[in-house]
């Protein structure tokens, strides 16, 4: 039996250990914190729950194929209800659309406001859902190792949507502003730019009209609780409080862990889940395949300021997830990608859970979580620059209330690129991990497998298939795929004469 070392709890290395668990490897995860999840975490306070990571459910194919591997369903871990209203946005003026749970429903909200783009929006959506079938079946599960993975008959035909923009397309497709806001909403979980994005990414608006947008009960937390107990199910074994300051090396192979208390750990295989960058940092220089000028030059995601806050009333004229553009989101996107700054007047993402699940908060009171998505590598993150930020959000939702809520909030906590940095050893402080523009795609992304240490494998959001919470579960379970491909499982295997194994 070989054993496995995962660094890292995150949705990845949760996906990489059960994987590995079912084949009969011995798996341990060493995590740095004193909890499972990585960024699925949780924050409670004075009888409020927020999710501090996650919070949008989307692709639940993904989920539904992950535990179906081990012969279970997502209902043995967590319930899942789909929202009626996937989430509403607001606008100049207070203007309101509502993006409710139906395609047929959102192509009369679309006709409604522009005549003729219902019946376009649906052809759209169709030719987005040939895309999105294409990517899970013949793209995403592919470790891209080699160019010819994701090149065949299906794909070659898909070529010219790689080179067309998510912006150009769906300028064809409606002329009114606030809806092209709305198709081009989703490539911000892709972590890039509707005019950077290729065309072939509109998959996402798939998973958005298509699929749908759903909540766990509890938040996105009990999803990673749930792989977190299938794996315990499956014999792997957790080491929390455990941050790792070194992978260790022996004639060119990766050979085993030592912790900041200086414990070692030896094992067959290592694979990462912590960030790629990071991870680099922990073996000898000369076994580093990306320089500093590669991630220098890399695109990556947005940051984000994050604000959890408890209200003391309940909330009117919101949904449990509510996107603000009443503000320019062309001004916003160059504060991110064209010249990094804190931006004058940003757009900014809310949920309010409690609205749809009353465990969250307090009875008669509202639990709110606010993102405002910033630049990597971005200075000035300190508490006066935070307050300020909380103070523009609250004017704004206070307009769309209909009332001063400033003296409603019974605490709040923040969030931002120093805890990114600090807490998660986040490259640049990103939230989310490489944007998936074209040049950053399948091969062009950092590999799974190291191709100067042996037994060294990574896996998350920094390589394939890209950001999001459903890509990472992806992640994990082709890393694991190439680590049966290059290691196969030995019975009775005995490890090298090492000091400690795991």
């Amino acid at each position: 039996m070989q054993k496995v070392i995962i660094i890292g709890a995150g949705f990845s290395s949760l996906s990489t250990a059960c994987y590995l668990a079912k084949e009969g490897y011995q798996v341990t995860v060493f995590e740095k914190q004193n909890y499972v999840g990585g960024r699925a975490r949780q924050l409670k306070k004075e009888g409020f729950t927020f999710d501090m990571g996650p919070t949008f459910y989307w692709m639940p194919d993904v989920f539904d194929a992950f535990f179906e591997d081990f012969g279970r369903s997502t209902n043995d871990f967590y319930e899942l209800n789909k929202l009626a209203t996937a989430y509403r946005v607001i606008f100049e003026n207070e203007e309101v659309i509502d993006i409710e749970d139906h395609l047929d429903k959102i192509a009369q909200k679309f006709e409604e406001i522009e005549k003729g783009s219902g019946a376009k929006l649906k052809k759209f959506i169709a030719k987005a859902k040939e895309n999105y079938e294409l990517a899970i079946q013949d793209l995403v599960y592919q470790p891209g190792e080699n160019l010819f993975e994701i090149i065949n008959g299906k794909t070659a035909t898909k070529l010219p949507l790689f080179i067309q923009t998510i912006a150009k397309q769906v300028s064809q497709v409606v002329q009114d502003e606030k809806l092209r806001m709305i198709l081009q909403f989703p490539i911000l979980f892709l972590g890039a730019t509707p005019k950077t994005t290729p065309s072939f990414y509109n998959f996402m608006n798939y998973a958005d009209f298509g699929l749908g947008t759903w909540y766990p009960e509890g938040g996105m937390y009990e999803v990673a609780q749930g792989m977190y107990r299938l794996a315990k199910d499956l014999n792997v074994k957790f080491i929390l409080n455990a941050q790792v300051n070194q992978i260790l090396e022996k004639k060119g192979k990766a050979i085993g862990i030592s912790l900041k208390d200086e414990s070692v750990f030896y094992a067959d295989i290592i694979i990462s889940g912590a960030d790629y960058h990071f991870t680099e940092q922990i073996i000898p220089k000369k076994f580093r395949q990306y320089s500093d000028a590669y991630w220098r030059n890399k695109t990556f995601a947005p940051s984000a300021l994050l604000f959890y806050v408890g209200f003391k009333a309940k909330l009117p004229n919101l949904e449990h997830h509510t996107l603000f553009f009443d503000t320019d989101f062309d001004e916003h996107i160059q504060s991110i990608y064209g010249n990094p700054s804190w931006p004058k007047s940003p757009l900014f993402y809310a949920s309010f859970p409690s609205i749809s699940d009353s465990t969250v908060a307090p009875e008669g009171n509202e639990a709110g979580i606010f993102l405002i998505p910033l630049a990597t590598h971005l200075d000035g993150d300190d508490e006066s620059t935070r307050k300020t930020y909380l103070h523009k959000i609250l004017a704004r939702l206070s307009k769309q209330v209909g009332r001063d809520l400033k003296e409603e909030i019974l605490f709040y906590e923040s969030f931002c690129v120093k805890e990114f940095k600090e807490e998660y050893s986040s490259y640049g402080g990103n939230a989310y991990g490489l944007a998936n523009t074209l040049m950053q795609t399948h091969i062009l992304r950092p590999k799974l497998k190291s191709k100067k240490l042996k037994n060294l494998f990574f896996t998350g959001q920094l390589t394939v298939p890209g950001p999001g919470v459903p890509p990472a579960i992806i992640s994990g379970k082709v890393v694991a795929s190439l680590v049966q491909k290059y290691h196969p499982n030995i019975t009775n295997h005995k490890i090298e004469n090492h000091e400690r194994t795991v």
